[in-house]
């Protein structure tokens, strides 16, 4: 009876022993080394990563073949593999490949779109601190726009000041899109008709830059927006944290401590 009683738990017990044991073996097997080849491969589509990266110099085959210099700022660098997935299906699945951008123009569309605007974002965040703020009224409020910290304004700011911010934000997302059906697989990514390109657009400046210059500026464009997204997220997470300005943070990090001068600083206080 005994037996007869163990032997269900028992014949469990070893289930559960040899399922365990299947998936540290499954998860080694993700961890070993892969077979020696000339390049490895992504394991989405099976584009293989066969050149030198100058991003990752201590990576010999750490490039994918889909970056191949020729966007401005490219530095070979796609250690998760988003240049070699089929990203186009994503935003335009109707138009098909051969009418729309392709899967590397439409990340740097992504990349371009999102660094413009982190770059606004850290004006945002300095300008109020260094350059001082908007005055109020009856209507806004005389304190309205008087707080440096950004996130602590848009507790104070009127509703309808968010809303033109969303409005303008929304106008200039509808023209990209429409643009993007427009051009088709000949736009040109991140091209608000703005500056120099071809075709009619708006020049206000005569921007008239060479070839060799042209592409200078946009590798400076690209840097920028990919310091601004890292600066943006950095801002926010610290206001966020000590419900300061950045002007408030950067000089209670510059204001020695009491007891700096005292003889034996490094010895706390009181001792």
């Amino acid at each position: 009876i005994l037996v007869q009683t163990l032997q269900p738990q028992l014949r469990n017990t070893a289930t559960m022993k040899l399922a365990v044991v299947s998936t540290l073996v499954g998860s080694a097997a993700a961890f070993a080394p892969a077979s020696k080849t000339s390049s490895s491969s992504s394991a989405l589509n099976a584009v293989p990563y066969d050149r030198p990266s100058e991003a990752l110099p201590f990576a010999k085959s750490g490039c994918p073949a889909t970056l191949d210099g020729s966007l401005p700022g490219d530095a070979g660098f796609d250690p998760v593999g988003f240049s070699t997935t089929p990203i186009f299906q994503l935003f335009d699945s109707k138009s098909g490949g051969s009418n729309t951008m392709s899967d590397l123009y439409w990340l740097r569309e992504a990349e371009l779109t999102h660094g413009r605007i982190a770059q606004l974002a850290v004006v945002g965040f300095l300008w109020p601190a260094f350059f001082g703020t908007f005055p109020g009224n009856e209507w806004t409020g005389v304190d309205a726009y008087s707080y440096a910290n950004p996130l602590e304004e848009l507790d104070h700011v009127p509703y309808l000041a968010v809303a033109q911010i969303v409005a303008a934000m929304s106008w200039v997302e509808l023209k990209r899109v429409s643009l993007i059906k427009e051009q088709g697989s000949s736009r040109i990514p991140g091209d608000l008709l703005l500056g120099q390109g071809p075709g009619d657009r708006i020049n206000p400046f005569g921007l008239n830059y060479t070839p060799e210059e042209f592409y200078e500026k946009q590798v400076q464009e690209i840097k920028h927006c990919r310091l601004a997204m890292l600066g943006a997220f950095g801002l926010y997470c610290q206001a966020a944290n000590s419900g300061l300005d950045i002007k408030s943070q950067i000089g209670a990090a510059l204001v020695y401590p009491e007891w700096y001068q005292k003889a034996g600083y490094f010895i706390p206080e009181g001792i």
